[in-house]
């Protein structure tokens, strides 16, 4: 870009998005002239789905904008809680947050997961068709215009990743309700009617059982319950960063 210069300066929380010599104190952009803020910033590497107010010379403005010459531009992050229209808040996970979505879903969070990396167009596609948040790390699927909406996931650990999105959206928890594998939502079971399903062992332990209204499968407090109840606890509390 050659035509009019501005003065762009960025958020602390963004500054994972941005080379190191323009983060701090706002850096000189040379822009076109005729393209928009939204883009500009997108192309200084910050996905739009992780600014929130954009202000030029003390006034807020949309992504639509088009620079003027001289202009300052603050680029600030998401305001949290982060409202996202239309109700209820679901999400979409790509191949790599399969950890992330699980946990979601022990917590009751309507969460849809690719286990196969179906491309970006179909998961832009389909956060669009089914209304869900994008979560992923990949920048270049956030900024796909089919987006309904998305959300970087900033940690590669599944504790803070969890903390992060609980902390940016606030969804509403109902934990032990979904199918930890296909999302479904979870009925009280018999032992008669899972019984297929269960070892000598843990048909002579248990009593009490859950069943997945979608794929079958059944649940029941074992070995791994302690540490799944935890992460619930700690989720409830607010608490999700440590193990």
């Amino acid at each position: 870009m050659n035509g009019p210069e501005i003065h762009v300066a960025f958020a602390p929380e963004l500054h994972v998005f941005v080379p190191q010599a323009r983060r701090g104190t706002a850096t000189r952009v040379a822009t076109d002239g005729v393209s928009t803020l939204g883009h500009v910033v997108e192309s200084l590497g910050v996905p739009l789905t992780e600014v929130g107010a954009l202000v030029v010379d003390g006034r807020e403005v949309p992504p639509a904008h088009v620079p003027a010459a001289g202009e300052s531009v603050t680029v600030r992050t998401v305001e949290r809680p982060q409202r996202v229209p239309g109700a209820p808040l679901r999400f979409l996970l790509d191949v790599h947050l399969g950890t992330l979505a699980r946990r979601l879903r022990l917590l009751g969070v309507d969460t849809a997961y690719e286990s196969t990396d179906i491309g970006d167009p179909a998961l832009a596609a389909r956060s669009a068709a089914e209304k869900r948040v994008m979560l992923s790390r990949d920048r270049g699927l956030l900024r796909r215009r089919e987006l309904w909406a998305g959300a970087f996931v900033y940690s590669t650990r599944p504790d803070d990743q969890l903390h992060d999105v609980l902390d940016r959206f606030r969804p509403e928890l109902r934990p032990w309700t979904r199918c930890t594998a296909c999302n479904g939502l979870l009925r009280q079971a018999t032992k008669e009617e899972v019984a297929d399903q269960l070892k000598g062992g843990t048909q002579r332990t248990y009593d009490v059982f859950a069943q997945c209204r979608r794929c079958g499968r059944a649940y029941w407090k074992g070995a791994h319950h302690d540490q799944l109840e935890a992460i619930v606890e700690r989720a409830l509390s607010g608490d999700t960063q440590r193990d």
